[in-house]
């Protein structure tokens, strides 16, 4: 077992990208992990929102991506460190910022690629 027990996924880019995605997250919530949206959106739909344990929109922790300190506050919104969480995001910058937190980084670029990462780093049968 390698003691991660947190995602943390974006919503524009990541979620938005397909149903599937969202699917993932609810998978992976299922399995019994801890889950968070991080998204710089005002607002997101409450359908989405209802799968993960913690949603935080924009600056709400009084910091936002890609600075490693909101990355660090969400895993402690969890209940885990860092490096017990995997992070979901498309962009460079935000990925970088969770690595320097501690984070395992997931780069979405598609969605069977992140599907398939995710389902190894969680242990959780391929669909």
């Amino acid at each position: 077992m390698n003691g991660l027990r947190g995602l943390i996924m974006d919503y524009a880019g990541v979620l938005t990208d397909g149903p599937e995605m969202v699917e993932l997250a609810r998978r992976v919530r299922t399995a019994g992990m801890r889950t968070a949206m991080l998204s710089d959106a005002a607002a997101v739909p409450d359908g989405c929102a209802e799968l993960f344990d913690e949603v935080v929109l924009g600056a709400a922790l009084g910091v936002r991506k890609p600075a490693p300190e909101v990355f660090e506050k969400v895993a402690q919104l969890l209940g885990l460190r860092p490096a017990d969480c995997v992070m979901v995001d498309d962009l460079r910058a935000n990925v970088l910022g969770a690595r320097a937190a501690g984070m395992v980084i997931i780069r979405h670029t598609d969605p069977k690629t992140t599907i398939a990462e995710v389902e190894i780093l969680f242990d959780l049968p391929p669909t």
